[in-house]
């Protein structure tokens, strides 16, 4: 039961937990009155929005981590303005040529205390964070996702020659000689699982952007994975999906951003 209870020395019966609980865990008999919390049979999901919302900071949790507060948290345009948020955007891609330097750890702990923030659905947080910075193991991993993808019937048609032109550039071709692959794996094998996967994996390249790193998507790493499970073992890993994206500093600048088709948008 992560929400445990209500500090009545700090209530004032606003009633606004009541209001934004999902699962409608606190009561009250009428407006203005003592409101109490009842959780019998654990359907609390951890969203922690009774604990953001509260205004006298009066609920009672365990086991959720810490909350934080700060100047702009109920105004966040007053942090970052759209104008600049949509350049950021712009100006992010994805990195397939990285230098050999690996990224120091209190920086790539920026980037998983970013991840932590991501929204999963129902809050279920399932997620697990595992980085592989050992080039061997790196070049183990793509020597055993390029045989699997090259010798799958379909997959070797679309990515074979590729790979096999790759790998005369570099020791890890799947990953272009990253010196970090970070992999976001879960239990959970519904859409849902792979939603989640995905929102922390753009939350840590957005992040990984905003400290002057870059980033790429690998999604040989998560079908050679599906294909031939035995690869996890490699990897360290056990789980039923994967996400997975490499980290480094970039090797070379950019002048413009890539061209994008925009999107037909129906009922605007």
């Amino acid at each position: 039961m992560p929400i445990v209870g209500i500090d009545y020395d700090k209530c004032t019966n606003c009633g606004t937990c009541v209001r934004t609980c999902p699962r409608m865990l606190f009561n009250e008999e009428e407006e203005g009155e003592k409101i109490t919390y009842d959780d019998p049979n654990s359907m609390c999901i951890r969203c922690g929005h009774c604990v953001a919302r509260c205004p006298e900071d009066a609920i009672l949790f365990e086991e959720m981590g810490e909350t934080y507060t700060f100047k702009g948290i109920n105004n966040p345009e007053e942090i970052i303005g759209f104008e600049e948020m949509f350049k950021f955007f712009q100006a992010h891609r994805s990195i397939r040529q990285y230098k050999k330097q690996k990224v120091p750890k209190e920086i790539l702990q920026k980037l998983f205390d970013a991840m932590q923030w991501a929204p999963t659905g129902r809050n279920m947080r399932s997620e697990s964070l595992t980085i592989i910075s050992d080039k061997k193991q790196l070049i183990e991993l793509s020597e055993a996702i390029q045989e699997t993808l090259t010798n799958d019937k379909a997959w070797g048609w679309l990515y074979g020659e590729r790979l096999e032109n790759l790998a005369t550039q570099f020791e890890a071709p799947v990953y272009f000689d990253a010196p970090h692959l970070i992999i976001v794996s879960s239990q959970l094998s519904t859409v849902i699982g792979i939603q989640n996967i995905a929102n922390l994996i753009t939350y840590g390249r957005l992040a990984a952007h905003s400290l002057g790193l870059g980033t790429c998507w690998n999604g040989w790493t998560q079908v050679g994975i599906e294909l031939n499970p035995k690869i996890m073992k490699i990897a360290g890993i056990r789980a039923k999906a994967f996400g997975a994206f490499t980290v480094g500093y970039p090797d070379y600048p950019v002048y413009r951003t890539p061209p994008r088709p925009f999107k037909r948008v129906k009922g605007l």
